[in-house]
């Protein structure tokens, strides 16, 4: 199964067929799941990324009912494990973009510092912009979800007129932000 959030909410079973969330509602709830895929995520975080400061009455038993939503939507592929204290989409991180996204980031880091071939560190940076598909996280739309982009690691990749081509093509002005452009570019 492959998870993306790095633009619209998308989801694909493993022989690559696309799999409908839902709705605004349970699509930011996934995306919000997704952030932290595999491990238990406080029930407060999606309530109040679903709902914001003020929450409808009856809150919990909405977001209840949300999960149970989505939950049909996901099965077999995926599955809403409850907690104690909350709800974990029970998925290995690797399959969720935002995640492979950074471990791709963090290799070609290694890569540069490692002095390894520039062009493998070029590589793996290329792979990791191939991930995005939009803006990030567009459907945690919510005010109280906004915090959350951050993270998702990065921002959007940059979309200036001049990129260097490689990590050591770019020297000290290589772009924090995408790892590509060149901050003083136009």
């Amino acid at each position: 199964m492959r998870l993306g959030i790095l633009g619209p909410v998308e989801i694909r079973t493993a022989d690559g067929t696309p799999v409908d969330p839902g709705g605004s509602r349970p699509r930011a709830l996934l995306t919000l799941l997704l952030l932290d895929a595999g491990r238990t995520v406080l029930a407060a975080r999606p309530a109040d990324g679903l709902y914001g400061a003020e929450p409808p009455a009856g809150a919990a038993h909405a977001l209840q009912s949300q999960i149970s939503r989505l939950r049909r939507r996901l099965f077999p592929h995926a599955e809403i494990e409850a907690t104690p204290h909350g709800y974990r989409l029970a998925v290995p991180p690797e399959q969720v973009d935002v995640h492979r996204f950074k471990h791709l980031i963090e290799e070609s880091r290694r890569a540069r510092t490692a002095g390894d071939d520039p062009a493998r560190a070029a590589a793996l940076l290329r792979d990791a912009l191939a991930l995005w598909r939009g803006p990030d996280l567009p459907d945690a739309h919510t005010e109280r979800a906004r915090p959350h982009r951050a993270a998702a690691g990065r921002r959007a990749p940059c979309r200036t007129a001049s990129r260097p081509t490689s990590p050591s093509a770019a020297g000290p002005s290589w772009c924090p932000s995408c790892g590509r452009c060149s901050p003083s570019s136009p």
